[in-house]
């Protein structure tokens, strides 16, 4: 199995590189987001839990969120591995995902971390707020926001992951395939 933790700042190209790399590599994307609303759309035990401290304006507790991610791993279990975008954001999520992981037999192979710079991404959330219509994508103030609550949760995970020799830094600005083939190279040795 190959386990990717996907990462990069929100604009940064998480879920086009994914939606390839599910494919190409037959592994399962699993984003929280996604995850998030799948729950809190059905009306699952964990989506009422989960919705009833977003409501509060409180953030979702690790172990809530963690119980959604492995309910989805279990969920497809003859799976060739997994693609996890949007999780872990914290020191606490990631080593739960590997006690989780490694009660399976199986382990993070490398996080996988696409660096764009600040004004790129800026301008490419711009442009995604003009059709998307999500009011945070519109804002700069917002993104700007948005960024530095990934810089200070990433930093962390940064060096989480190096110092298990699983941290890789792929330049995430060119067309869509030039990055896939950066990321690949990557994963191909994992």
């Amino acid at each position: 199995m190959k386990n990717i933790v996907l990462f990069g700042p929100p604009g940064s190209g998480k879920g086009t590189q994914a939606e390839v790399l599910k494919d190409k590599y037959n592994l399962v994307h699993i984003s929280t987001g996604d995850v998030f609303r799948y729950n809190i759309k059905n009306e699952t035990d964990l989506g009422k839990l989960a919705k009833s401290y977003m409501d509060n304006g409180n953030l979702v507790p690790d172990e809530v969120t963690i119980n959604m991610l492995k309910a989805e791993v279990e969920k497809n279990a003859e799976a060739n591995g997994f693609i996890f975008d949007g999780f872990p954001r914290t020191e606490s999520q990631a080593k739960s995902l590997d006690s989780f992981l490694s009660e399976k037999g199986e382990t993070i192979n490398g996080m996988v971390a696409l660096e764009v710079a600040e004004d790129i991404l800026v301008e490419r959330l711009l442009n995604r707020g003009l059709t998307s219509g999500r009011t945070d994508d519109q804002d700069v103030s917002k993104i700007r926001n948005r960024f530095n609550e990934y810089q200070t949760k990433t930093a962390v995970l940064q060096d989480y992951y190096e110092a298990q020799n699983k941290y890789f830094g792929v330049d995430g600005v060119g067309s869509i395939e030039d990055i896939t083939d950066r990321i690949c190279l990557i994963i191909d040795k994992l």
